[in-house]
């Protein structure tokens, strides 16, 4: 077995670099991890200098001393052995020509898939930078949900890299800066690992407004000697209390961080001196009951603010956050915050999900904030599976900022929703199938629309109806990732059932030219075809043409083009014209250009990605679309349909007191509603108005335009029509 001594002395040099960084590594890993483990992290070491050997960080030194640095931050978790030597290994696949094979042959499937996840994705092209840094977002994070140790390396690999930032040019920096504000510190603070989470946001301010970092840090570096004489003053007064009432408390006054105070300014509006004068104060106790009983001292000792105490002990926060927050007023009137919490909610408050490594957390007995961070980090795989790379990363974001909102099921249960959640967010957060099945909610037992914007201590009851489903509407407000991505895929799904329905109609009418029938094709002239297209069945090929990818015209000749023999099919005549339903399906839309209803003389034009757009044969549009005649269909009305058809009309009328409220009227008189109503031109003593209408045909139509044109002081009423 080799000695510390010996791994250190086989370490190899590079230029220019001491030992200090792996040194300080190696005992950190003494402390806790046994002499065969850490053999494997020397091996790692080995391996890793050498797949690095030339190559130079900008600072200068040896790029090994990066990764080390790395697995040092995470020693300091105490984390696994697995763990330290993925950190040592984290770049050796994304900057040397070492492949991850290599890795699992090397040191086994476990630490490659830590190193995997989080390796960028330099070897995919992708559209744009910002695409390629969603990705590889994406898939660190899906890494993450199957391994949470994905991320605290992550997590420790930035923290390095911003501690280094200086010597990168001043635009990255801004951008690495601006990243680690948006993304990395609020999921450190998300996973509850508080002390990382700190450090990465003073550095990121630092480095993105370097400016407003300085005068902050003068601010509060020229009230330093007062600070710390209230600190001492009131810190010996709370420990003095404490002891006369007999209670073993650890008693500290907190430093302000930079970042914490500029966003104070930001949200509060108020200068520094207003913040620099608020003092901090943290009292750590042995249990849950003493922290209540500790409260009650500090109230007495210091009067408390009415309305500023919040319990996160009874209703943690969304990461497992547990303390009790109160501000007092305490000498010279100077505000005071103090949290009262455990040692084991303080460790906790401090590592986070980390504190499962730390303090050696019963694998079977997760404790509050592994069992929070788990759910959240499940979820990620359902947000990311009907979702594309950037929309992934906005849902990640509005998760990542999730406060302030604490609900009451029915039965008494809390939930936590982000800030602006909807009664349909909380159908979904209570499951998938209530939030897609849901049709209607009360909140504290009133009857209120699904837009409504929920506030703390609200109970919401939702009724659901089998068969329901989710309304497309519903993306226009709600703000949660699991919501979005269920409904997301609802609706995709829906299309796709639509766009297949909609392509074998297409095609269907397209081989009636050439007297030919779907079914009376060969399976080979399919095959081929399909063989042709990279497509793998019928159903890809329908969905493709009913989303205007592939034009049936040309779909239906290249089925027939090889002269095979075809069945001559049925003798009955075939139709010449699709017919419309007029059903909103999710690949038939009516073209706002013209706003064609029942009754109107129309045509189909095939559009790219939207299917099949109709048109009235009067739209000024067809003259420029007709250049394209493959994209055009013949189409007809369905007798009988029952679907309202939004129309635009306009009304010049009399510019008087109430026109507009008569007009309304006598539309809703004639069985109409008016979605949107607008003042296009006042001239002199005239109004133009512009309604949006629902009518079920051009007949109900003219009767609205007949009941609006009887009036007195309407001049004129005609429906618009693009030109």
């Amino acid at each position: 077995m080799d000695t510390a001594a010996t791994f250190l002395g086989r370490l190899p040099l590079g230029r220019g670099w001491n030992l200090d960084g792996a040194r300080g590594l190696l005992n950190k890993l003494r402390t806790y991890l046994p002499a065969e483990q850490i053999a494997t992290v020397r091996r790692a070491y080995e391996f890793g200098a050498k797949a690095h050997s030339g190559q130079i960080r900008k600072s200068g030194e040896p790029y090994i001393s990066h990764p080390v640095a790395v697995a040092s931050i995470l020693a300091d978790l105490q984390l696994d052995y697995q763990s330290i030597t993925a950190a040592i290994l984290h770049d050796v696949v994304e900057d040397t020509p070492t492949a991850i094979e290599h890795i699992v042959l090397e040191f086994g499937e476990e630490v490659a898939e830590l190193v995997d996840g989080v390796s960028k994705l330099d070897q995919i092209q992708f559209k744009s930078k910002a695409e390629a840094q969603a990705e590889s977002l994406r898939k660190m994070m899906l890494a993450m949900a199957r391994d949470v140790r994905v991320i605290l390396l992550k997590l420790a690999d930035r923290l390095h890299n911003m501690r280094t930032l200086g010597s990168m040019p001043a635009d990255k920096r801004r951008r690495i800066a601006r990243e680690t504000l948006d993304i990395y510190a609020p999921m450190a603070n998300r996973l509850g690992i508080n002390d990382i989470r700190l450090e990465l946001e003073d550095l990121g301010f630092r480095n993105l407004y370097p400016h407003r970092y300085q005068v902050i840090e003068k601010g509060l570096k020229s009230q330093l000697g007062g600070q710390k004489r209230m600190l001492k003053r009131v810190t010996n007064k709370l420990r003095k209390v404490l002891l006369e009432h007999h209670v073993q408390a650890e008693v500290t006054g907190r430093e302000k961080h930079i970042y914490s105070v500029y966003q104070k300014m930001k949200r509060k509006e108020v200068s520094l001196e207003d913040v620099a004068d608020v003092f901090g104060f943290r009292i750590v106790v042995d249990d849950a009951d003493m922290c209540y009983r500790v409260l009650g001292h500090v109230h007495r000792t210091y009067r408390p603010m009415l309305g500023r105490f919040k319990d996160y002990i009874a209703i943690p926060r969304v990461n497992g956050y547990q303390s009790l927050h109160t501000m007092a007023v305490g000498p010279n009137a100077i505000p005071l915050e103090v949290q009262i919490r455990t040692r084991d909610m303080d460790n906790f408050a401090n590592s986070g999900i980390a504190a499962h490594w730390l303090y050696k957390t019963d694998q079977s007995e997760e404790v509050a904030p592994q069992v929070r961070a788990r759910a959240w980090l499940s979820g990620l795989e359902d947000y990311q599976a009907d979702s594309n790379s950037e929309e992934f990363l906005e849902s990640v974001k509005i998760d990542l900022f999730p406060d302030k909102v604490y609900v009451f099921t029915p039965r008494g249960d809390i939930l936590r929703l982000p800030r602006g959640s909807t009664p349909v967010d909380f159908a979904y957060a209570v499951h998938t199938d209530v939030g897609n099945r849901c049709v209607s909610a009360r909140v504290d037992r009133r009857r209120m629309p699904l837009r409504t914007v929920l506030t703390n201590g609200q109970t919401v009851t939702i009724k659901t109806e089998r068969g329901a489903h989710p309304n497309p509407g519903w993306m226009n407000f709600v703000v949660t990732a699991k919501a979005r991505a269920a409904i997301r895929g609802y609706l995709k799904q829906l299309r796709s059932e639509d766009a297949v329905k909609m392509g074998r109609r297409l095609l269907e009418y397209a081989l009636v030219e050439f007297k030919a029938k779907i079914r009376h094709l060969k399976p080979e002239q399919m095959t081929e075809l399909l063989g042709s297209m990279g497509l793998e069945s019928r159903d890809s090929l329908y969905e493709q043409i009913g989303l205007g990818h592939q034009l049936a015209p040309i779909v239906a000749r290249r089925l027939l083009s090889r002269n095979d023999e075809l069945a001559a099919g049925d003798s009955e005549s075939n139709s010449t014209e699709l017919s419309i339903t007029g059903t909103q399906d999710m690949v038939v839309s009516y073209a706002k250009c013209c706003y064609p209803v029942p009754g109107d003389s129309v045509m189909g034009h095939l559009s790219s990605g939207r299917g099949l757009v109709i048109h009235r044969q009067q739209c000024g549009n067809l003259a420029e679309f007709r250049k394209q005649p493959d994209k055009w269909i013949d189409v007809s009305w369905e007798a009988g349909i029952e679907s309202q058809f939004m129309v635009a009309i306009q009304v010049e009328a009399l510019d008087k007191v109430g026109a507009l409220a008569s007009v309304a009227t006598r539309i809703s008189n004639a069985g109409s509603n008016i979605d949107h109503v607008e003042v296009v031109d006042t001239d002199g003593d005239a109004s133009s108005l512009r309604f949006s209408i629902r009518v079920k045909d051009a007949d109900h139509l003219r009767r609205v335009m007949k009941q609006i044109d009887g009036m007195p002081d309407v001049l004129v009423v005609e429906r618009v029509i693009a030109s």
